[in-house]
């Protein structure tokens, strides 16, 4: 946002219309669109007999805290801290801490750069161990408020279902009235971690720690909110090195056990280096009303994580309706800003903080319980929402997933050929107002790094049999053989109507409906055979989320962008739907796949990763 630009429009908004008619301005004008989470007829979670990963579990829980046993600002860090640690020298990672940010924050903590702390909460499960860990990392805040014990909602959760939760204390690099280090930091957020992990690693094999055996380091799980949740991904990029890519006087020795990291509004844009990881699970967790990160930027991540042959892990994005970004946090609140900015913005709408931790909890919860403890019950949830619809808030939401049982058939990234994709596939549309692939953006026209097919439509409730649209996927011989694959999976999302929507004088008028939209899926053999089945009937189809961040519409258009961007859902189609229409179809020669536009005489789809899914032995 342009805090300065923010800072004169409020002064004079709040002068010319005072507090009353100014708070007046609150609300959600897309209320009525919206698509709240519904599991009707659907067998859930629950009733197959598996907990809700958010609830208490059997273990009794220890809270402590290690600390430097020197820090005057905080007691738990200092007198209060139960285990002493060693400081760090951090120098040759942030050559920025110098001048007026130097002297300040020395006066205000009393150490340098070459002795961080490693300070931190932890949240023990009572026993002899070797417990797995999840290693929780605030981001950037007032350095004067801290932030770390923000997530003790989080340790005591894990705690009590038998995984040491530790949230990190890394307040003394946050921002300040004296300014912050404008991302120059985060190489140093990610190399933190790893060294409470090295100070974990030492207690682990002294028999005199008190910790002897107590954590399992081959179990690790990250989490990182804000900043801190792109400095996870770059913590677990480090993991793997022997030297700090940015000066290699700097020699790396880590290489623990990280099994999968877990960012919550986070940031992809402050550290200069564009992290990719390979083979590590993945979880991004974002709210659509988030005033600090206002696009889905663990999106970009996801994209770019790359899985293995062989690799048995997963990846998911989550896009929550009416959640902020700093009620991920317990201390933050419900305001992403504080005065005077804070008076700008639209809190009506926003769920409260229990409700968004709630989320937070039963998909963090879950994930340590397939990531940690090998519990692949909790896996179907990241892929179909509806299945713990009892265990959320009622809310909109969105959800992607992928793994290495997944078979991308045409992921529109590669060239820009719309006729011709990977291994010889041929791509055909016919009859459609629209077709081309596109880069997705962001509400403000960042990349969201992904590419996609769009398709628009328009034609009467008449139209013969031989117009109605159909975007084909022709397959070559050699690949047609899918006789081991149990599910056809896409990731779709609405498009913008307003591209079809033009009357006689050509100008676009309003069409958006309020409900999603509705294509068949047709298969087809060489021996003639076909199948269609109504995407519909497996899957809620999603509409369009759309936010309004402040009191003026105004305001969201030049400081924020677009009132909505693309987050798409993924869909599944079980091959037996198909089987069920026609038992005839054969998967081993398996022709096309055909999406088949008959059920809506017009809209505008956005489709990605197209493809099928093996099946899946646990």
């Amino acid at each position: 946002m342009k805090v300065g630009g923010i800072l004169v429009v409020s002064s004079i908004i709040l002068v010319a219309f005072g507090f009353y008619g100014f708070n007046s301005l609150d609300g959600d004008p897309y209320s009525e669109s919206t698509q709240v989470i519904d599991g009707e007829g659907i067998t859930t979670l629950s009733d197959m007999g598996i907990d809700d990963p958010s609830t208490k579990g059997n273990n009794e829980v220890e809270v402590f805290t290690y600390g430097s046993g020197t820090d005057s600002k905080r007691l738990e860090y200092g007198e209060g801290a139960k285990i002493k640690t060693p400081t760090v020298d951090a120098s040759l990672l942030l050559p920025e801490w110098k001048g007026k940010k130097k002297k300040w924050r020395e006066k205000y903590w009393g150490f340098g750069v070459d002795s961080f702390p490693l300070n931190a909460r932890v949240y023990m499960p009572k026993g002899t161990g070797p417990f797995p860990m999840v290693m929780m990392v605030h981001g950037n805040h007032s350095m004067l408020d801290y932030s770390d014990g923000g997530y003790a909602y989080l340790g005591e959760l894990l705690a009590s279902r038998g995984i040491i939760g530790v949230s990190v204390d890394q307040n003394f690099i946050n921002g300040h009235w004296s300014g912050d280090f404008r991302g120059k930091e985060m190489p140093v957020r990610g190399w933190l971690l790893l060294k409470h992990l090295e100070q974990w690693s030492k207690w682990n094999q002294n028999t005199t720690s008190g910790l002897a055996g107590k954590v399992d380091l081959d179990n690790v799980v990250l989490v990182g909110h804000s900043r801190g949740g792109e400095a996870v991904s770059i913590a677990a990029a480090f993991n793997q090195l022997d030297r700090f890519p940015d000066n290699g006087n700097e020699q790396f020795d880590f290489g623990f056990g990280i099994k999968g990291v877990i960012s919550i509004a986070p940031t992809d844009y402050r550290y200069d280096r564009e992290i990719s990881l390979t083979d590590i699970n993945y979880l991004s967790i974002q709210g659509a009303y988030d005033s600090d990160e206002t696009s889905f930027w663990g999106m970009r991540p996801y994209h770019r994580l790359q899985f293995s042959e062989g690799f048995d892990g997963f990846k998911a994005g989550l896009y929550m309706n009416h959640a902020n970004h700093g009620q991920f946090n317990s201390t933050w609140g419900r305001s992403d800003f504080g005065a005077p900015m804070k008076w700008l913005l639209n809190l009506t709408p926003l769920v409260t903080g229990e409700e968004q931790r709630k989320v937070a909890k039963v998909y963090i919860g879950a994930f340590a319980e397939v990531v940690l403890k090998k519990n692949k019950s909790y896996l179907p949830m990241f892929k179909n929402m509806e299945l713990i619809h009892n265990w959320l808030p009622k809310e909109t939401y969105r959800i992607q997933y992928a793994d290495n049982f997944k078979n991308v058939l045409v992921d529109f990234e590669r060239d820009l050929d719309l006729s011709n994709g990977l291994d010889g596939i041929k791509l055909n549309a016919e009859h459609f107002n629209i077709w081309r692939e596109m880069e997705l953006l962001a509400r403000d026209g960042g990349s969201q790094q992904n590419n996609a097919l769009v398709l628009g439509w328009r034609h009467s409730s008449d139209i013969q049999s031989d117009s109605i649209p159909v975007y084909s996927i022709e397959l070559p011989e050699a690949l047609k053989n899918f006789g081991e694959m149990d599910t056809l999976a896409l990731s779709l999302a609405m498009g913008d109507l307003s591209e079809l929507a033009i009357n006689e004088e050509g100008e676009g008028r309003n069409l958006t409906p309020k409900s999603g939209f509705n294509f068949s899926i047709m298969l087809k053999d060489s021996l003639g055979n076909s199948a269609s089945v109504p995407l519909a009937e497996n899957n809620k189809l999603p509409g369009v989320v759309k936010s309004k961040f402040t009191k003026f519409d105004f305001l969201d258009r030049n400081m924020i962008g677009d009132e909505s961007e693309t987050q798409l859902k993924s869909c599944f189609v079980p091959i037996s739907s198909f089987l069920k229409q026609n038992n005839s179809l054969n998967m081993n020669n398996l022709k096309s796949i055909d999406l088949v536009f008959d059920k809506d005489t017009m809209g505008v789809v956005i489709l990605d990763d197209i493809g099928f899914y093996q099946k899946r032995i646990d």
